[in-house]
């Protein structure tokens, strides 16, 4: 099995999962800035075209970031990051699909629409006249979930989670592309500074980072 891997926050949210489980795999190296995730030759192998993907030993090609964290949590023996009864697990995937539904897809597609556009509108349908009421809904329901962890040190409790991480890598790159973190929300400020202290935060972080001016 190997991990087919880019610059991006996606890729990372995956190598930081891996880090904290402390899981090693082969890598192969996408060039998702030149485009690379969309030509016919990686379409073939992933038809979504994105990053990352997990080539499987018997070579089919597994994608989704989330559904390759939950296989390779279930895959690998250690510490669940999913919990470890049913009622930690159903739990621990409400707040991820929370976290992509409400937050971390406005804040992307709003840098596609907008900071990314001259990158992406050859790649992907774009509407930039929705970009700003895209970013707004985003803050909107950070303010929403900032309000609700007054007691929590994780979202959705007190042990790290996928979802953790999924936001996590989501706001370290929206403040290099215009969508920074508003320093009124003390909750999350708080969780993110704890969130960046942990050594999976740098060692996620892609080479050409500081190349691409984003921590992807």
């Amino acid at each position: 099995m190997k991990l087919i891997n880019s610059f991006g926050p996606n890729p990372r949210m995956v190598r930081m999962f891996m880090s904290e489980r402390n899981i090693e795999l082969e890598t192969e190296e996408v060039d998702l800035l030149a485009g690379e995730n969309r030509q016919a030759a990686y379409m073939a192998r992933n038809p979504g075209a994105q990053m990352p993907a997990l080539e499987l030993d018997d070579g089919s090609v597994l994608a989704e970031t989330t559904v390759m964290c939950e296989y390779l949590d279930e895959k690998y023996p250690g510490q669940s990051m999913l919990g470890e009864t049913l009622e930690e697990r159903a739990k621990n995937r409400m707040w991820t699909r929370r976290v992509e539904l409400n937050i971390t897809e406005n804040i992307y597609n709003a840098f596609r629409y907008a900071e990314g556009l001259e990158l992406f509108k050859d790649r992907l349908h774009c509407l930039p006249e929705a970009a700003d009421g895209l970013k707004a809904k985003a803050q909107g329901q950070l303010a929403w979930l900032d309000g609700l962890m007054n007691d929590s040190e994780y979202i959705g409790g007190d042990s790290l989670g996928i979802a953790d991480l999924v936001l996590y890598c989501c706001l370290d790159f929206a403040q290099g592309i215009g969508q920074p973190l508003n320093p009124e929300f003390k909750n999350l400020s708080a969780w993110f500074e704890r969130m960046e202290q942990r050594p999976s935060a740098k060692s996620s972080l892609h080479p050409s980072s500081a190349a691409a001016g984003m921590k992807g």
